[in-house]
């Protein structure tokens, strides 16, 4: 009799399931884009221009709707991880209020960062597991993270104008829980968002704002020094 190993199975199996769901994810997004691509060239330009001016303009044309269109941007920007967000936050802190502004800013993009954390840790994690296993350099920052992970998380989420699509994939390759990026992500997510946001309403009009502009330039110097000075220690230990 012959005997079926199958494990010698599985990893093609993993393999042919994931290239069917990215293609899956692939013509989903192909069929929301070509429906009506008008909008999309529209927020594609206006986000990689900078305009200010014009974001605002874009935002408040959705009228009641305003608020929802710019979470649902936000949200998209941060799975997809192609597009900046920070004249968009900026604009939410000028249309909505700094506190109105941050806490919309917040759900979003943690939303948006938390799907793109599962997306890339299904499509990455094996990938990223055999090449680490070739690298002891990379086992030791690999086993520093696991056990760090969570720290490290809320630092890094908590630096404001960093690209979160960057920290989102070394976060899907680490050996970091669901639960624990989650939650670093929700917590540090939220002082970066008021930064931003604070600091985006305040240089539209920094004359009345001098001061709280300088406090929160500081504070962001502050967060980058202690995310820096974290990784240092990490590749000491």
């Amino acid at each position: 009799m012959f005997t079926t190993d199958s494990s010698v199975n599985e990893k093609p199996q993993s393999l042919q399931r994931k290239l069917y769901c990215l293609a899956a994810l692939c013509i989903g997004l192909s069929l929301i884009y070509f429906v009506n691509p008008a909008p999309w060239k529209q927020i594609a330009r206006l986000l990689l221009s900078g305009d200010l001016s014009a974001i605002i303009d874009y935002i408040r044309s959705f009228g009641t709707y305003a608020m929802l269109v710019s979470i649902m941007i936000v949200i998209f920007i941060n799975v997809v991880a192609v597009l900046p967000n920070i004249f968009l936050l900026a604009a939410n802190g000028i249309i909505f209020g700094i506190i109105p502004g941050t806490i919309i800013s917040w759900l979003a993009e943690s939303i948006g960062v938390i799907i793109s954390f599962f997306i890339m840790r299904y499509f990455g994690q094996d990938g990223a597991t055999a090449l680490i296993r070739r690298s002891n350099m990379l086992k030791k920052v690999d086993d520093y993270s696991g056990k760090n992970g969570f720290k490290i998380m809320i630092i890094a989420r908590s630096i404001p104008f960093i690209p979160s699509g960057l920290i989102t994939a070394l976060a899907a390759l680490s050996e970091i829980s669901a639960r624990d990026y989650i939650l670093a992500t929700l917590l540090g997510k939220f002082p970066s968002a008021l930064i931003e946001v604070s600091i985006g309403h305040d240089l539209a009009s920094y004359h009345d704002h001098m001061l709280r502009l300088t406090f929160f330039v500081l504070i962001a110097i502050g967060a980058y020094a202690a995310y820096i000075w974290q990784q240092k220690k990490g590749c000491r230990t």
